[in-house]
């Protein structure tokens, strides 16, 4: 940051959504008025073209109105504009504006006018070429010594020259070596042109040396002979930059002075006409645009250089003298002369910002007003007081909260007659303290979505959701919630006959289930309280019955997957219910036996699915292959000067896209159906989790631990799946937590690594495992995470004990706690 800024003089914003470069913006006395002073000329990549005449203290509208004094649309983007003595037989000034396939010359004139309006200034085409090539940028001078009139040659795409000697064409030389263009320009001085080629580095070709060389028709191999007369084209001398040039500009002010200057991407290179190095300056930023200018002292040249850092640099050789602040980056610089400045920097942005300033500081011309020496009315500053503590206290209640509100509804695609169940949540965010850029995430599983699901919040004044820390990391806060089982389900009729049961015991007297689901028994056939059915809105149906003689329930239906839903919501509820009535020895549990079979079937349903979707991802990358090496046998053929029958590859290459078609849209269902499997995956595995923390009497934090094991993903992925990250984790706990022996779980803590992940080749090891681990857990066995710590490690590997604890230690303390080998003593 600069301690001064660029002192504005006079600004343009130059219309919307335009584009503009480094090409885009000359200065000159265009319309020849005689008065020396500049106008500025303005081109766009849109096609408009503009020449202002600034004035001092008109940057307003009405004042940006008065200094425009042409605007032109034009039919093509314009690349580059220059201004120079284009026409023959004259010496006037004219304007060169070079479009990708076109050069044109117009001669822009003024009338006085006899009204309070001012002048009027029309421009007029003078002659155009039409390019065969598409040009890159173009540089002027007095081509060959010829003084008077100054000639045009432009640079194509593909590292052509093509000169220009006013409204005729000379000829045309291509580049050797060339990949890409570079930037050009024209020394006067020993009557060359310099550029920087694609190996970075800056080459000299002599327009006499240009002149007799091979006519450029079209691109040859360097390698190969000549096929017309001629010598081939070589550059006089090279200077190897060793990065890419972003501009190039040969300084014509002083004829004591002959330097090149090179503005690279990070230093700034200063050559004699002979290619000698004078001075190189390593910059520490990136520069954007500069400009090579007149100096007092002599011998030096004081250089204006632009960086993205929005900062306008003067420097003199290598010392830099002044630093100013600009509002944009710029990507063109000039230095014009107008009626009331001298020496005023015109600088243009990339989105069309036109700046006219100068270097320095303007004095201050501000004093402090004389404050009235009156007495204070406390009466009415103690009124005033209480009004603002009143409004404060108004705006503290409503300040840093906002009230978001969101759709949750029900997906059924298996059922689209069924009309989708609509739930509308609010959810309410506080704030704690200052915050910015907050954003408030809803997360809901499947079938369920959210009609948004992301929401930025606007700066708030206090906030609980987001907050940086000083250090500057981001934290986050999480709040689970659960949605009402009405927006999934409605009541139904009981069912008799089901395939799934299972039966939940309590300590407590039946309870009416009316009373524990109000929301459905409203509707409910059964008055009596014994029995309650629910239907989810994709069909399946789940009925609870209360036992009248003992304190038992049974959940049943035809689906093993979607009686979790109410199993998980039933328990929830008797905890609830029996809270309220102050029982405080009220246990739940489940007699067994678990449903691994039935649990096993959802597992192969979605392995199957899984390995499904592998061969049709191994079919079309095989109908991929073939489709692309028909089309380039066909290819061949339409290339062939000379016809040939095609062999049926037409044929062949429809029926291959007809088999890429089929098969994409059978993996999109296939994808879809493994979507839906994961789900009931995921919805069995809960239940089960569910029953055998009921069964064993897990604490929350041993159920959260088998959670964690068998529900290790939120999503499959093609890289990795539910069987291969569950099988990982389940074999984790059965060699450490619930190994048998001590010695096995100490094997395992010297374990590091293991096998990639991959997709298995079938289920029977990780149904083994799931098999062994609640055998393991029925046996006794105890889930935590901390159990590593706290057995005997064998003598190979000592070194992964904690310092100062021996194996008898631990071997104590497992006799303390009542464990050993993963069974109760």
């Amino acid at each position: 940051m600069s301690l001064f800024k660029a002192r504005d003089w006079w600004s343009a914003a130059l219309g919307e959504g335009e584009e503009f470069d480094q090409g885009c913006l000359c200065v000159g006395d265009v319309d020849n008025s005689g008065t020396g002073h500049d106008k500025i000329v303005v081109g766009s990549y849109m096609g408009m073209l503009r020449i202002f005449s600034p004035h001092a203290n008109k940057s307003s509208e009405t004042g940006i109105a008065d200094a425009q004094l042409l605007e032109v649309q034009l039919q093509n983007a314009i690349i580059q504009v220059e201004v120079g003595k284009f026409v023959s037989c004259s010496e006037l000034l004219h304007l060169a504006v070079l479009h990708p396939r076109k050069l044109s010359v117009y001669s822009v004139s003024g009338t006085a006018g006899n009204v309070e309006h001012g002048d009027q200034y029309q421009m007029k085409l003078v002659y155009e070429h039409n390019l065969q090539r598409t040009a890159c940028n173009m540089t002027y001078g007095t081509f060959g010594g010829v003084t008077g009139h100054h000639s045009l040659c432009i640079q194509s795409m593909d590292g052509m020259l093509m000169f220009f000697e006013q409204d005729s064409y000379s000829f045309g030389r291509f580049l050797p070596g060339f990949l890409l263009p570079g930037p050009l320009a024209y020394n006067s001085r020993t009557d060359s042109f310099l550029t920087v080629s694609s190996a970075r580095q800056l080459e000299s070709y002599k327009y006499e040396t240009l002149a007799v060389a091979t006519e450029a028709e079209s691109r040859q191999d360097p390698d190969l002979p000549l096929k017309t007369g001629g010598k081939r084209l070589m550059p006089d001398w090279t200077f190897v930059l060793g990065e890419q040039a972003l501009d190039l500009c040969v300084p014509f002010f002083s004829h004591s002075s002959s330097s090149i200057f090179i503005l690279g991407e990070r230093n700034l290179y200063c050559l004699r006409d002979n290619g000698q190095i004078r001075f190189m300056k390593k910059l520490e930023f990136n520069p954007s645009c500069f400009l090579p200018y007149a100096s007092v002292t002599d011998g030096t040249t004081n250089l204006l250089l632009g960086n993205h850092t929005n900062m306008l640099l003067v420097y003199q050789d290598v010392t830099l003298k002044w630093a100013a602040q600009l509002s944009f980056v710029p990507v063109a610089v000039r230095v014009a002369n107008f009626p009331e400045l001298k020496g005023a920097v015109v600088t243009l942005s990339t989105d069309g910002h036109l700046l006219c300033s100068y270097m320095g500081t303007d004095p201050s011309f501000f004093s402090t007003p004389k404050v009235d020496a009156r007495e204070a009315d406390y009466e009415q500053v103690d009124a005033e007081m209480k009004k603002l503590q009143k409004f404060i206290r108004e705006a503290t209640r409503t300040q840093g909260r906002r009230l978001l509100e969101l759709f949750i509804f029900f997906l059924s695609p298996l059922s689209p007659r069924l009309t989708l169940s609509l739930f509308s949540l609010q959810v309410t965010v506080k704030a704690s303290c200052v915050v910015q850029s907050s954003k408030l995430t809803i997360g809901v599983q499947p079938p369920l979505a959210v009609t948004q699901d992301q929401f930025v919040l606007e700066p708030m004044d206090f906030s609980i959701l987001l907050y940086l820390l000083f250090s500057g990391v981001p934290r986050v806060l999480q709040s689970r919630f659960s949605l009402p089982l009405a927006l999934v389900c409605v009541p139904s009729s009981p069912a008799k006959t089901t395939n799934f049961k299972i039966t939940v015991d309590t300590n407590q007297p039946p309870v009416d289930l009316s009373s524990i689901f109000r929301e459905f028994s409203a509707k409910s056939e059964d008055k009596d309280g014994n029995s309650l059915a629910f239907q989810f809105l994709s069909g399946a149906k789940v009925t609870v019955l209360a036992s009248k003689t003992s304190q038992r329930y049974r959940i049943q239906s035809d689906s093993f997957e979607d009686m979790w839903l109410v199993v998980k919501e039933l328990v929830q509820r008797f905890d609830q219910h029996f809270s309220k009535m102050g029982v405080k020895d009220f246990k739940k549990s489940f007699s067994g036996p678990l449903p691994l079979q039935e649990y096993f079937l959802s597992v192969d349903h979605h392995f199957q699915l899984r390995v499904s979707a592998q061969q049709y991802q191994d079919l079309l990358s095989e109908r991929a292959v073939q489709f692309r090496a028909i089309q380039r046998r066909l290819l061949t053929r339409f290339k062939d000067k000379t016809p040939a029958p095609l062999q049926n590859l037409d044929t062949l290459l429809d029926a291959t896209y007809s088999q890429v078609m089929a098969l994409a849209e059978a993996a999109e269902e296939n994808r879809a159906l493994l979507e839906e499997a994961f789900v009931r995956l995921r919805s069995a595995t809960h239940l089960l989790v569910l029953l055998l923390s009921l069964w064993q009497g897990l604490t929350p934090d041993q159920t959260a631990i088998l959670e964690a094991t068998l529900l290790p993903l939120l999503q499959d992925t093609p890289q990795l799946g539910w069987e291969e990250s569950c099988d990982a984790a389940v074999s984790h706990l059965l060699r450490s937590c619930l190994s048998r022996s001590p010695k096995d779980q100490a094997t395992s803590l010297a374990q590091t690594g293991g096998p990639v992940l991959g997709l298995p080749r079938d289920t029977a090891r990780l149904k083994k495992h799931i098999t062994l681990l609640c055998d393991r857990i029925s046996k006794g066995g105890r889930l935590t995470l901390a159990s590593e710590a706290n057995v005997q490690v064998p003598a190979q590997v000592q070194n992964l004990a904690a310092p100062g604890e021996s194996g008898r230690g631990r071997k104590r303390e497992e006799q303390r706690e009542g464990w050993m080998g993963g069974k109760s003593v």
